[in-house]
């Protein structure tokens, strides 16, 4: 059964956060399920997310809310097991929106995770996102 495979023990890393105010634009608003709060980066050529996960995940699918403006034309999904190098998964392509975009993962066992924003629609590198859901079942 696909569920959200992020949980309290899954350790997440953000590239940067505006103006390192993590209180106001911090990584645990990318989970947190409420639409007041986002996680928003910091200028740059490029922004990721990472999540290690503290067992290993079947991925199926993966969500994402941007804010419109602030989003990414091409992103990479990278992941691996252990202390394995990361590997590349899927490259995928947002549009520019403001609604909840799902993407098809080509089913992967992973325990690491990381997201690459490439091509920012801001004219600065910066990517806002309201929602980050990781689907799919824990590996049994």
């Amino acid at each position: 059964m696909t569920q959200s495979l992020v949980c309290p023990e899954t350790v997440s890393r953000v590239s940067s956060v505006l103006n390192r105010n993590s209180r106001q634009f911090g990584k645990k608003y990318l989970f947190d399920e409420d639409e007041e709060t986002c996680w928003n980066s910091d200028q740059g050529p490029s922004q990721w997310v990472t999540l290690e996960f503290p067992h290993r995940v079947h991925i199926t699918q993966l969500q994402v809310q941007f804010q419109g403006g602030f989003s990414s034309r091409h992103s990479c999904l990278e992941g691996s097991q252990g202390g394995d190098t990361l590997s590349k998964i899927v490259d995928f392509y947002p549009e520019d929106t403001n609604a909840l975009q799902t993407f098809s993962i080509p089913t992967v066992e992973v325990d690491r995770l990381k997201l690459t924003f490439e091509d920012t629609t801001d004219f600065f590198g910066r990517v806002v996102i309201y929602h980050l859901r990781v689907l799919g079942e824990k590996a049994v």
